[in-house]
């Protein structure tokens, strides 16, 4: 018979599974998007600008999707190794995360016309 314990690792799982598949959804769908802008020769001088921007928006909400994955992964992890492997891979999306913000940020600061996509 399967313990309280048992489900909800068996749900952590699978909510894991399609948080990790949302993220790698949101990651390829902003990537075919870039690659498709940038293919699309455009006149405009911050054509590329514009469309680095919005991957980079695409890259951010794949990111938190997949630390979010890994916050809920830790709670069903039972060894060491196993939350130290988790806790260095959230502490590199983390970084990323935060830089890329950052840069953005700045884009968007330096260039208003830009935020407005």
């Amino acid at each position: 018979m399967a313990t309280l314990r048992d489900w909800l690792t068996t749900f952590t799982e699978q909510a894991i599974t399609v948080i990790d598949a949302l993220a790698m959804g949101i990651i390829l769908f902003g990537t075919i998007q870039a690659v498709v802008g940038i293919a699309a020769v455009q006149p405009e001088a911050d054509h590329a600008r514009h469309v680095w921007l919005r991957y980079g928006r695409w890259l951010v909400g794949g990111l938190t999707f997949q630390l979010a994955a890994d916050i809920i992964e830790t709670s069903i992890t039972t060894q060491w190794e196993s939350v130290a492997r988790l806790a260095a891979i959230a502490v590199i999306r983390t970084f990323l995360n935060y830089f890329l913000e950052r840069d953005l940020a700045e884009i968007r600061a330096r260039e208003p016309g830009l935020s407005k996509e």
